[in-house]
Order: structure tokens, then sequence, then C-alpha cells
């Protein structure tokens, strides 16, 4: 039910430019997520041991894909099905005393999610990967008439009027600043805490009934999620998503 991540800067402003017609039609997204936890021998873990022992309901998949399911359910459209690799890349880990257990949780998830209307979006979450991006965690949207990457803070855009048509050429240095040709998303508004933001909108849906779409089905669609994830992974296979009934 904690959709905090649809208020931070970055997404609002990538929801701008869907609602605003920027990509034409949407194609396909590309989510990179994560960072290197240490795993808490020579260097202390940033983040707790819990999340490693399966049997304590630790594990990536569990902890992201509920976050991706309504990133891409509110500002795309409906997952419809979902394929994944998921696994343990750490298995040994040291907790807050420093002793050394088994880690028995997944710490990286590999996914594809189909979106209606032919959207694919291939989503890396993992806490054993050295970040090279901009932000912790980074979506590329590619369209038709445009694409844009977005983070937690900042959204960058590329129109399709102004895509440079770089030649492939692995003999020579390539001379093009591909960063350099995207143009920053100006703020236009004021950004608030994105709790603090969705607890205001959920106290005006109870005081005034007003229009409330985080509730506890799209929570529950959010878990279901993970776990046809991890029942993909298992079996091999892509999985349909069915609809649930309320």
């Amino acid at each position: 039910m904690v959709q905090d991540k649809l208020f931070l800067p970055g997404l609002r402003k990538l929801d701008r430019l869907v609602r605003g017609g920027f990509f034409g039609r949407v194609l396909s997204i590309r989510g990179e997520f994560g960072y290197w936890v240490f795993e808490g021998d020579w260097q202390t873990g940033q983040r707790p041991s819990w999340n490693y022992r399966a049997a304590d309901g630790g594990g990536i998949t569990c902890d992201m894909f509920p976050h991706w399911h309504y990133v891409l359910e509110q500002i795309f459209g409906r997952v419809t099905a979902v394929t994944a690799h998921i696994t343990t890349h750490i298995d040994q880990r040291w907790d807050e005393e420093g002793a050394p257990y088994r880690a028995t949780a997944d710490d990286a998830a590999y996914g594809i999610f189909e979106i209606e209307g032919g959207i694919v979006a291939q989503i890396n979450s993992s806490w054993a990967v050295r970040v090279y991006r901009d932000e912790l965690v980074e979506f590329q949207v590619d369209g038709t008439h445009g694409s844009a990457v977005a983070g937690l803070r900042n959204c960058r855009i590329q129109h399709r009027a102004t895509t440079p048509k770089p030649v492939w050429n692995p003999d020579l240095p390539s001379t093009d600043d591909f960063r350099a040709q995207w143009q920053l998303v100006p703020d236009n508004d004021e950004f608030d805490n994105g709790f603090k933001a969705q607890w205001e909108l959920f106290l005006r849906h109870v005081v005034e009934d007003a229009p409330y779409t985080w509730d506890l089905w799209a929570g529950a669609r959010g878990v279901q999620l993970a776990e046809l994830g991890l029942q993909a992974a298992r079996e091999g296979r892509r999985i349909e998503i069915p609809e649930l009934d309320r």
C-alpha cells in the first residue's frame, strides 16, 4: 500500500512526460537498481542481516518487485506477465555481531515484465552490484517520439528531432558525448516528501472521500507480482498475471 516512489521528483516528471504524450508510443523500459551491500566481515553491511535470510522474510524479490509493480502499473499500464531469473550471488555474510551465517535469500533478481499495449520492461535489482549511474535507481523509457532516463530526483530527455545518428565503427574511438545530448527536465513544481504526500492523500480520502487508488488491492497486486516472479524463476518459464478478483 506504500507507493512512495511515485511521489518522488524523477518519477513525477516521468509520469508528466507520459501524460503529456512526449514518448508517442512507449516501446520499452529498462531499469537498473541496486548497490554493493558489504558482506559484513571486513566492512559492516549497510543492510540488516535478516534481509538475507529466507526464513526471516528476506530477499530482494519480495522487497523490490512490489515497488516495480506500482511504478509500472501507475505510470504505464497493467502488468500482464512476468519472467525472472532470481539468485543468491553471495551465499555467506556476517551479522550485526560479526558472526558468519549462510545467506539463504535472493540478493539479485533479473525481471522481464510485460505491460498492456505491448510494452516490455526489463528491471535488474541487485545488492551485489557496484553503481555506475547517476542515481541508485534509473529507468530508461524509449518511445517512438522520444526517450527519457529518470532517477528518483532527476529526469533527462531526448526527443526524436534531436536524436543523433551515431555510426558503429569499432576500429575508431567514439567522439560522441552521449550524455551531453540529453536535456534536463525542469522541476516546474515543488516536491514534498513522498511518504508525506501519500499520507496526505490518504487522510483526504478518509475525511473527504477523495479518490484514492493506492489501496489494499494495489498492495495485493504488488505482492502477487513478487510471488509469481519467484514462481517464474523456480519453474523457468513465463507466467501470465491474472487480474485479482475483488
